[in-house]
Protein backbone atom coordinates (compact mmCIF):
# COMPACT_ATOMS: atom_id res chain seq x y z
CA UNK A 1 0.00 0.00 0.00
CA UNK A 2 2.98 2.52 0.80
CA UNK A 3 4.86 2.06 -2.27
CA UNK A 4 1.32 2.07 -4.22
CA UNK A 5 0.92 5.84 -2.71
CA UNK A 6 4.42 6.84 -3.39
CA UNK A 7 3.61 5.73 -7.19
CA UNK A 8 1.08 7.24 -7.14
CA UNK A 9 2.34 10.97 -5.87
CA UNK A 10 5.32 10.11 -8.31
CA UNK A 11 2.89 9.85 -11.43
CA UNK A 12 0.81 12.65 -10.49
CA UNK A 13 4.44 15.07 -10.31
CA UNK A 14 5.48 13.57 -13.41
CA UNK A 15 2.21 14.75 -15.38
CA UNK A 16 2.36 18.26 -13.84
CA UNK A 17 5.91 18.47 -14.92
CA UNK A 18 5.08 17.01 -18.40
CA UNK A 19 2.80 19.85 -18.89
CA UNK A 20 5.45 22.70 -17.25
CA UNK A 21 8.14 21.17 -19.95
CA UNK A 22 5.55 21.02 -22.89
CA UNK A 23 4.26 24.52 -22.67
CA UNK A 24 7.86 26.30 -21.40
CA UNK A 25 7.55 29.18 -23.12
CA UNK A 26 4.51 30.10 -22.96
CA UNK A 27 2.89 29.50 -18.49
CA UNK A 28 -0.07 31.80 -19.78
CA UNK A 29 -1.14 29.34 -22.16
CA UNK A 30 -1.32 26.52 -19.43
CA UNK A 31 -4.00 28.43 -17.27
CA UNK A 32 -6.42 29.20 -19.55
CA UNK A 33 -6.03 25.54 -20.18
CA UNK A 34 -5.76 23.86 -17.95
CA UNK A 35 -7.53 26.02 -14.81
CA UNK A 36 -7.81 23.18 -12.29
CA UNK A 37 -5.34 20.14 -13.17
CA UNK A 38 -6.65 18.08 -10.23
CA UNK A 39 -8.56 15.85 -12.38
CA UNK A 40 -6.61 15.47 -15.19
CA UNK A 41 -3.99 14.91 -12.72
CA UNK A 42 -6.29 12.38 -10.75
CA UNK A 43 -7.15 10.71 -14.34
CA UNK A 44 -3.48 9.75 -15.25
CA UNK A 45 -2.29 8.86 -11.96
CA UNK A 46 -5.51 6.67 -11.22
CA UNK A 47 -5.27 4.71 -14.28
CA UNK A 48 -1.81 3.92 -14.20
CA UNK A 49 -2.00 2.69 -10.66
CA UNK A 50 -4.61 0.59 -11.45
CA UNK A 51 -2.54 -1.03 -14.97
CA UNK A 52 -0.07 -1.21 -12.31
CA UNK A 53 -1.70 -3.59 -9.99
CA UNK A 54 -3.19 -4.99 -13.30
CA UNK A 55 -0.06 -6.28 -13.81
CA UNK A 56 1.06 -7.39 -10.31
CA UNK A 57 3.29 -4.94 -9.76
CA UNK A 58 2.00 -4.19 -6.02
CA UNK A 59 2.26 -8.21 -4.57
CA UNK A 60 3.58 -8.70 -1.31
CA UNK A 61 5.28 -11.89 -2.04
CA UNK A 62 6.79 -11.15 -5.74
CA UNK A 63 10.18 -13.11 -6.29
CA UNK A 64 11.00 -10.95 -9.30
CA UNK A 65 14.22 -8.52 -8.83
CA UNK A 66 14.49 -5.13 -10.80
CA UNK A 67 14.77 -6.49 -14.45
CA UNK A 68 11.31 -8.25 -13.71
CA UNK A 69 9.34 -4.58 -12.20
CA UNK A 70 10.49 -2.96 -15.20
CA UNK A 71 8.90 -5.10 -17.72
CA UNK A 72 5.75 -5.34 -16.10
CA UNK A 73 5.92 -1.54 -15.51
CA UNK A 74 6.48 -1.05 -19.31
CA UNK A 75 3.54 -3.27 -20.30
CA UNK A 76 1.82 -0.95 -17.25
CA UNK A 77 2.24 2.02 -19.13
CA UNK A 78 1.70 0.87 -22.41
CA UNK A 79 -1.72 -0.89 -21.57
CA UNK A 80 -2.12 2.82 -19.77
CA UNK A 81 -1.20 4.71 -22.94
CA UNK A 82 -3.59 2.92 -24.92
CA UNK A 83 -6.74 3.70 -21.90
CA UNK A 84 -5.71 7.12 -21.99
CA UNK A 85 -5.79 8.10 -25.64
CA UNK A 86 -9.16 5.90 -25.50
CA UNK A 87 -10.32 7.81 -22.83
CA UNK A 88 -9.78 11.11 -24.93
CA UNK A 89 -12.12 10.38 -27.58
CA UNK A 90 -14.61 9.00 -25.37
CA UNK A 91 -14.80 12.02 -23.03
CA UNK A 92 -13.21 15.12 -25.23
CA UNK A 93 -12.90 17.58 -22.24
CA UNK A 94 -10.07 15.60 -20.50
CA UNK A 95 -8.18 15.61 -23.55
CA UNK A 96 -4.55 16.91 -22.52
CA UNK A 97 -2.33 16.67 -25.98
CA UNK A 98 -0.25 13.70 -27.69
CA UNK A 99 2.98 15.78 -26.30
CA UNK A 100 1.74 15.94 -23.36
CA UNK A 101 0.54 12.50 -22.78
CA UNK A 102 3.99 10.79 -24.60
CA UNK A 103 6.12 13.29 -21.76
CA UNK A 104 4.18 12.71 -18.64
CA UNK A 105 4.16 8.70 -19.90
CA UNK A 106 7.97 9.38 -19.94
CA UNK A 107 8.54 10.79 -16.87
CA UNK A 108 6.43 8.85 -15.04
CA UNK A 109 8.53 5.57 -16.17
CA UNK A 110 11.35 7.24 -14.54
CA UNK A 111 9.97 8.54 -11.59
CA UNK A 112 8.35 5.42 -10.65
CA UNK A 113 11.48 3.12 -11.53
CA UNK A 114 13.02 5.25 -9.04
CA UNK A 115 10.59 5.07 -5.99
CA UNK A 116 10.16 1.47 -6.37
CA UNK A 117 14.23 1.06 -6.28
CA UNK A 118 15.10 3.35 -3.44
CA UNK A 119 11.27 1.83 -1.45
CA UNK A 120 12.71 -1.48 -2.17
CA UNK A 121 16.13 -1.00 -1.18
CA UNK A 122 14.70 0.80 2.16
CA UNK A 123 12.23 -1.73 3.18
CA UNK A 124 14.59 -4.31 3.15
CA UNK A 125 16.64 -2.79 5.86
CA UNK A 126 15.93 -4.72 9.18
CA UNK A 127 15.32 -1.66 11.44
CA UNK A 128 11.97 -0.75 8.76
CA UNK A 129 10.66 -4.31 9.80
CA UNK A 130 8.66 -5.77 12.64
CA UNK A 131 10.34 -7.76 14.91
CA UNK A 132 9.35 -11.05 15.64
CA UNK A 133 9.79 -13.54 18.79
CA UNK A 134 8.07 -16.93 18.24
CA UNK A 135 7.39 -19.02 22.01
CA UNK A 136 7.97 -22.52 20.77
CA UNK A 137 10.69 -24.16 19.12
CA UNK A 138 9.29 -27.75 17.99
CA UNK A 139 7.68 -28.77 15.04
CA UNK A 140 5.17 -25.76 14.58
CA UNK A 141 7.66 -22.83 15.21
CA UNK A 142 9.97 -24.62 12.73
CA UNK A 143 8.06 -24.05 9.77
CA UNK A 144 8.24 -20.57 9.99
CA UNK A 145 11.73 -21.25 9.36
CA UNK A 146 11.24 -23.91 6.58
CA UNK A 147 8.12 -22.28 4.84
CA UNK A 148 9.04 -18.67 5.35
CA UNK A 149 12.79 -19.09 4.37
CA UNK A 150 12.96 -16.57 1.40
CA UNK A 151 13.57 -13.00 1.89
CA UNK A 152 10.97 -11.76 0.28
CA UNK A 153 8.42 -14.11 2.57
CA UNK A 154 10.54 -12.18 5.21
CA UNK A 155 10.04 -8.71 3.59
CA UNK A 156 7.43 -6.96 6.64
CA UNK A 157 9.18 -9.06 9.71
CA UNK A 158 12.46 -9.76 11.01
CA UNK A 159 12.66 -12.71 13.42
CA UNK A 160 14.60 -12.18 16.44
CA UNK A 161 14.55 -15.58 17.53
CA UNK A 162 12.66 -18.70 19.25
CA UNK A 163 11.51 -19.19 23.23
CA UNK A 164 10.82 -22.61 24.08
CA UNK A 165 8.07 -23.40 25.82
CA UNK A 166 7.85 -26.66 27.95
CA UNK A 167 9.25 -29.88 27.46
CA UNK A 168 8.68 -29.83 23.54
CA UNK A 169 11.55 -31.03 21.47
CA UNK A 170 13.53 -28.60 19.98
CA UNK A 171 13.97 -28.61 16.39
CA UNK A 172 15.34 -24.92 16.26
CA UNK A 173 19.68 -24.60 16.30
CA UNK A 174 20.53 -23.32 19.61
CA UNK A 175 22.11 -20.08 17.82
CA UNK A 176 18.48 -19.17 17.10
CA UNK A 177 17.15 -20.21 20.84
CA UNK A 178 17.20 -16.93 23.57
CA UNK A 179 16.70 -17.47 27.04
CA UNK A 180 13.52 -15.99 28.82
CA UNK A 181 14.42 -17.17 32.31
CA UNK A 182 14.53 -13.55 33.27
CA UNK A 183 11.10 -12.62 31.91
CA UNK A 184 9.30 -12.85 28.78
CA UNK A 185 8.63 -9.20 28.75
CA UNK A 186 12.16 -8.33 29.70
CA UNK A 187 13.52 -10.36 27.18
CA UNK A 188 11.42 -8.46 24.27
CA UNK A 189 11.83 -5.03 25.44
CA UNK A 190 15.46 -6.13 25.39
CA UNK A 191 15.74 -7.02 21.61
CA UNK A 192 12.76 -4.32 20.24
CA UNK A 193 10.08 -6.98 20.14
CA UNK A 194 6.91 -5.80 18.39
CA UNK A 195 5.01 -8.56 18.06
CA UNK A 196 5.29 -12.84 19.48
CA UNK A 197 4.25 -15.68 18.04
CA UNK A 198 2.34 -17.89 19.70
CA UNK A 199 3.67 -21.26 18.37
CA UNK A 200 3.82 -23.97 20.53
CA UNK A 201 3.22 -27.52 20.18
CA UNK A 202 1.44 -27.93 22.86
CA UNK A 203 -0.39 -24.88 24.68
CA UNK A 204 -2.26 -27.21 27.46
CA UNK A 205 0.15 -25.88 30.39
CA UNK A 206 2.83 -25.26 28.73
CA UNK A 207 2.63 -21.79 27.81
CA UNK A 208 3.67 -18.72 29.71
CA UNK A 209 0.31 -17.17 30.54
CA UNK A 210 0.96 -14.88 32.83
CA UNK A 211 4.17 -13.64 30.43
CA UNK A 212 1.96 -13.16 27.30
CA UNK A 213 -0.43 -11.08 28.76
CA UNK A 214 2.21 -9.26 30.70
CA UNK A 215 3.65 -8.81 27.21
CA UNK A 216 -0.01 -7.71 26.07
CA UNK A 217 -0.31 -5.46 28.06
CA UNK A 218 3.08 -3.52 27.48
CA UNK A 219 1.52 -3.02 23.82
CA UNK A 220 3.53 -5.96 22.05
CA UNK A 221 1.19 -7.75 20.02
CA UNK A 222 0.44 -11.16 20.62
CA UNK A 223 -0.75 -13.57 17.56
CA UNK A 224 -0.84 -17.19 17.25
CA UNK A 225 0.75 -18.99 14.38
CA UNK A 226 -2.08 -19.73 12.12
CA UNK A 227 -3.13 -16.05 11.85
CA UNK A 228 0.26 -14.73 11.65
CA UNK A 229 0.89 -17.32 8.43
CA UNK A 230 -2.52 -16.33 7.08
CA UNK A 231 -1.49 -12.76 7.28
CA UNK A 232 2.19 -12.94 6.17
CA UNK A 233 1.28 -15.72 3.60
CA UNK A 234 -2.01 -14.99 2.22
CA UNK A 235 -3.33 -18.54 2.71
CA UNK A 236 -4.35 -20.70 5.75
CA UNK A 237 -1.85 -23.00 6.72
CA UNK A 238 -3.66 -26.25 7.00
CA UNK A 239 -1.52 -28.65 9.04
CA UNK A 240 -1.87 -26.17 12.14
CA UNK A 241 -5.58 -25.19 12.34
CA UNK A 242 -7.86 -26.78 13.92
CA UNK A 243 -11.50 -26.61 13.98
CA UNK A 244 -11.59 -23.95 16.94
CA UNK A 245 -9.77 -21.70 14.94
CA UNK A 246 -12.03 -21.87 12.24
CA UNK A 247 -14.81 -21.12 14.41
CA UNK A 248 -13.33 -18.56 16.72
CA UNK A 249 -11.32 -16.68 13.92
CA UNK A 250 -13.25 -13.86 12.14
CA UNK A 251 -13.96 -13.63 8.65
CA UNK A 252 -16.12 -16.15 6.52
CA UNK A 253 -18.93 -13.09 6.22
CA UNK A 254 -22.19 -14.61 5.56
CA UNK A 255 -24.29 -11.27 6.13
CA UNK A 256 -27.04 -10.71 3.73
CA UNK A 257 -25.42 -7.16 2.84
CA UNK A 258 -22.44 -8.70 1.76
CA UNK A 259 -24.58 -11.59 -0.52
CA UNK A 260 -26.14 -8.20 -1.92
CA UNK A 261 -22.83 -6.14 -3.09
CA UNK A 262 -20.99 -10.06 -4.26
CA UNK A 263 -24.14 -10.63 -6.59
CA UNK A 264 -24.04 -7.05 -7.94
CA UNK A 265 -20.86 -7.06 -8.67
CA UNK A 266 -21.26 -10.74 -10.12
CA UNK A 267 -23.99 -9.19 -12.38
CA UNK A 268 -22.01 -6.18 -13.59
CA UNK A 269 -18.38 -7.51 -13.83
CA UNK A 270 -20.45 -10.48 -16.11
CA UNK A 271 -22.72 -8.32 -18.36
CA UNK A 272 -19.81 -5.74 -18.96
CA UNK A 273 -17.17 -8.97 -19.65
CA UNK A 274 -19.48 -10.20 -21.90
CA UNK A 275 -20.46 -7.05 -23.88
CA UNK A 276 -16.63 -6.79 -24.43
CA UNK A 277 -15.90 -10.04 -25.44
CA UNK A 278 -18.88 -10.75 -27.74
CA UNK A 279 -16.99 -10.40 -30.89
CA UNK A 280 -13.74 -12.46 -29.21
CA UNK A 281 -16.19 -15.02 -28.61
CA UNK A 282 -18.32 -15.47 -31.94
CA UNK A 283 -14.66 -15.30 -33.51
CA UNK A 284 -13.49 -18.55 -31.15
CA UNK A 285 -16.64 -20.14 -32.12
CA UNK A 286 -15.90 -20.04 -35.44
CA UNK A 287 -12.31 -21.10 -35.02
CA UNK A 288 -13.21 -23.94 -33.09
CA UNK A 289 -16.07 -25.24 -35.77
CA UNK A 290 -13.23 -24.90 -38.85
CA UNK A 291 -11.10 -26.41 -37.13
CA UNK A 292 -13.73 -29.49 -35.96
CA UNK A 293 -14.52 -29.20 -39.63
CA UNK A 294 -18.52 -27.72 -39.02
CA UNK A 295 -19.01 -30.72 -37.24
CA UNK A 296 -18.86 -31.06 -33.03
CA UNK A 297 -19.94 -29.20 -30.13
CA UNK A 298 -18.52 -25.55 -29.87
CA UNK A 299 -19.82 -25.27 -26.13
CA UNK A 300 -18.21 -27.94 -23.49
CA UNK A 301 -20.44 -28.65 -21.18
CA UNK A 302 -19.19 -30.08 -17.61
CA UNK A 303 -20.94 -31.17 -13.98
CA UNK A 304 -19.21 -29.16 -11.46
CA UNK A 305 -19.56 -28.85 -7.88
CA UNK A 306 -20.88 -25.09 -6.47
CA UNK A 307 -21.73 -24.11 -3.64
CA UNK A 308 -23.28 -26.18 -0.59
CA UNK A 309 -22.03 -29.11 -2.18
CA UNK A 310 -24.76 -28.58 -5.80
CA UNK A 311 -23.66 -29.85 -9.01
CA UNK A 312 -24.39 -27.94 -12.02
CA UNK A 313 -23.46 -27.68 -15.65
CA UNK A 314 -20.90 -25.15 -16.35
CA UNK A 315 -19.50 -23.89 -20.22
CA UNK A 316 -16.79 -23.40 -21.73
CA UNK A 317 -15.18 -23.71 -24.73
CA UNK A 318 -14.48 -26.70 -26.13
CA UNK A 319 -10.50 -26.84 -26.29
CA UNK A 320 -10.08 -30.38 -26.25
CA UNK A 321 -10.95 -33.55 -28.85
CA UNK A 322 -14.54 -34.63 -28.70
CA UNK A 323 -12.74 -38.49 -27.69
CA UNK A 324 -10.43 -37.05 -24.82
CA UNK A 325 -12.39 -38.89 -22.39
CA UNK A 326 -13.85 -41.71 -24.90
CA UNK A 327 -13.98 -44.22 -21.61
CA UNK A 328 -15.55 -42.10 -19.58
CA UNK A 329 -12.99 -41.64 -16.82
CA UNK A 330 -12.33 -37.99 -15.70
CA UNK A 331 -8.53 -36.96 -16.15
CA UNK A 332 -6.35 -34.28 -14.86
CA UNK A 333 -5.47 -32.07 -17.73
CA UNK A 334 -1.46 -32.43 -18.18
CA UNK A 335 1.39 -30.33 -19.36
CA UNK A 336 1.38 -30.60 -23.30
CA UNK A 337 -1.74 -32.86 -23.18
CA UNK A 338 -2.10 -34.32 -26.24
CA UNK A 339 -5.69 -34.16 -26.06
CA UNK A 340 -5.57 -30.39 -26.65
CA UNK A 341 -6.47 -29.02 -30.22
CA UNK A 342 -4.71 -26.64 -31.90
CA UNK A 343 -7.21 -23.68 -30.73
CA UNK A 344 -7.72 -24.93 -27.77
CA UNK A 345 -3.85 -24.39 -27.08
CA UNK A 346 -4.09 -20.35 -27.96
CA UNK A 347 -7.53 -20.15 -25.93
CA UNK A 348 -5.98 -22.10 -23.09
CA UNK A 349 -3.64 -19.83 -22.83
CA UNK A 350 -5.18 -16.88 -23.20
CA UNK A 351 -8.06 -18.12 -21.05
CA UNK A 352 -10.52 -17.08 -23.50
CA UNK A 353 -11.82 -21.13 -23.06
CA UNK A 354 -13.50 -19.62 -19.34
CA UNK A 355 -15.61 -17.00 -21.15
CA UNK A 356 -18.98 -19.20 -22.00
CA UNK A 357 -19.14 -19.08 -18.23
CA UNK A 358 -20.29 -15.51 -17.75
CA UNK A 359 -23.54 -17.64 -18.35
CA UNK A 360 -23.14 -19.29 -15.27
CA UNK A 361 -22.47 -15.75 -13.19
CA UNK A 362 -25.80 -14.61 -14.96
CA UNK A 363 -27.63 -17.34 -14.10
CA UNK A 364 -26.25 -17.33 -10.64
CA UNK A 365 -24.53 -21.09 -10.33
CA UNK A 366 -20.93 -19.21 -10.31
CA UNK A 367 -19.43 -15.78 -9.11
CA UNK A 368 -17.17 -13.77 -11.18
CA UNK A 369 -14.52 -14.52 -8.41
CA UNK A 370 -14.29 -17.41 -6.10
CA UNK A 371 -12.89 -20.67 -6.44
CA UNK A 372 -12.28 -22.60 -9.09
CA UNK A 373 -14.85 -25.70 -9.43
CA UNK A 374 -13.83 -29.00 -9.44
CA UNK A 375 -16.46 -32.24 -10.82
CA UNK A 376 -17.68 -34.09 -8.73
CA UNK A 377 -15.85 -37.01 -8.86
CA UNK A 378 -12.33 -35.47 -8.19
CA UNK A 379 -14.20 -33.56 -5.08
CA UNK A 380 -15.65 -37.00 -3.27
CA UNK A 381 -11.71 -38.06 -3.82
CA UNK A 382 -10.20 -35.03 -2.87
CA UNK A 383 -12.45 -34.67 0.29
CA UNK A 384 -11.46 -37.98 1.54
CA UNK A 385 -7.48 -37.46 1.31
CA UNK A 386 -7.24 -33.41 2.01
CA UNK A 387 -8.48 -32.11 4.99
CA UNK A 388 -11.60 -29.41 5.07
CA UNK A 389 -11.54 -29.81 1.43
CA UNK A 390 -15.03 -29.17 1.54
CA UNK A 391 -15.57 -25.53 3.27
CA UNK A 392 -14.24 -24.39 0.03
CA UNK A 393 -17.89 -24.98 -1.14
CA UNK A 394 -19.26 -22.46 1.48
CA UNK A 395 -18.63 -19.69 -1.24
CA UNK A 396 -19.97 -20.07 -5.11
CA UNK A 397 -17.22 -21.13 -7.22
CA UNK A 398 -15.69 -18.58 -9.81
CA UNK A 399 -14.04 -17.64 -12.77
CA UNK A 400 -11.19 -16.39 -11.80
CA UNK A 401 -9.95 -16.57 -7.75
CA UNK A 402 -7.24 -16.11 -5.40
CA UNK A 403 -5.87 -19.08 -6.00
CA UNK A 404 -5.96 -18.86 -9.55
CA UNK A 405 -3.52 -16.05 -8.84
CA UNK A 406 -0.98 -17.12 -6.24
CA UNK A 407 -0.50 -20.99 -7.79
CA UNK A 408 -0.55 -22.70 -10.99
CA UNK A 409 -3.00 -24.88 -12.57
CA UNK A 410 -3.20 -28.08 -10.01
CA UNK A 411 -3.23 -31.34 -11.99
CA UNK A 412 -2.67 -33.82 -8.77
CA UNK A 413 -3.74 -34.29 -4.68
CA UNK A 414 -0.07 -32.38 -3.92
CA UNK A 415 -1.46 -29.43 -6.10
CA UNK A 416 -5.33 -29.25 -4.30
CA UNK A 417 -4.42 -29.29 -1.35
CA UNK A 418 -2.12 -26.50 -1.64
CA UNK A 419 -4.57 -24.40 -3.93
CA UNK A 420 -7.46 -24.68 -1.07
CA UNK A 421 -4.83 -23.06 1.35
CA UNK A 422 -5.64 -20.18 -1.03
CA UNK A 423 -8.92 -21.06 -1.66
CA UNK A 424 -9.94 -21.08 2.22
CA UNK A 425 -8.16 -17.90 2.92
CA UNK A 426 -10.43 -16.27 -0.11
CA UNK A 427 -13.63 -18.09 1.76
CA UNK A 428 -12.56 -16.28 4.72
CA UNK A 429 -11.60 -12.40 3.82
CA UNK A 430 -13.57 -12.31 0.67
CA UNK A 431 -15.17 -8.63 0.56
CA UNK A 432 -15.90 -6.41 -2.40
CA UNK A 433 -12.41 -4.85 -2.19
CA UNK A 434 -10.79 -8.14 -2.71
CA UNK A 435 -12.76 -8.98 -5.60
CA UNK A 436 -12.01 -5.86 -7.31
CA UNK A 437 -8.57 -6.71 -6.67
CA UNK A 438 -8.41 -10.18 -7.51
CA UNK A 439 -10.46 -9.09 -11.01
CA UNK A 440 -7.77 -6.49 -11.86
CA UNK A 441 -4.33 -8.83 -11.39
CA UNK A 442 -6.56 -11.15 -13.29
CA UNK A 443 -5.09 -9.53 -16.50
CA UNK A 444 -1.66 -10.28 -15.35
CA UNK A 445 -2.40 -14.12 -15.64
CA UNK A 446 -3.53 -13.71 -19.11
CA UNK A 447 -0.18 -11.32 -19.70
CA UNK A 448 1.69 -13.37 -18.73
CA UNK A 449 0.08 -16.83 -18.68
CA UNK A 450 0.34 -18.02 -15.18
CA UNK A 451 -0.64 -21.36 -14.64
CA UNK A 452 -2.54 -22.07 -18.31
CA UNK A 453 -2.60 -25.93 -19.18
Amino acid sequence: MLVAVLEFLALALAFNAAIELRFLADPSWVQSQFPHLLPYTGLFAGVLSICFLAVGLYQAHSREGHGGHVVRMLVAFAIGGVVLIISFYIVPTVYVGRGVLALALALGFVFCTIVRFVFTAMVDQDGLRRHVLVVGTGRRASLLVERMRRAVDRRGFSLVGFVPAGAEASLIPAERRLDASGGLLALARAHGVDEIVVGADDRRGSLPMSDLLECRLAGIQVTDLATFFEREAGKIKLGIVDPSWLVFSDGFDRRQWRQVTKRAFDMAASTILLLLAAPLMLLTALAIWLESGFKGPIIYRQERVGEGGRVFTVLKFRSMRTDAEKDGKAVWAQKDDDRITTVGRVIRKLRIDELPQVFNVLRGDMSFVGPRPERPCFVADLSKQIPYFGLRHCVKPGITGWAQLRYAYGASVEDSAEKLKFDLYYAKNHSLVFDLMILMQTVEVVLFGKGAR
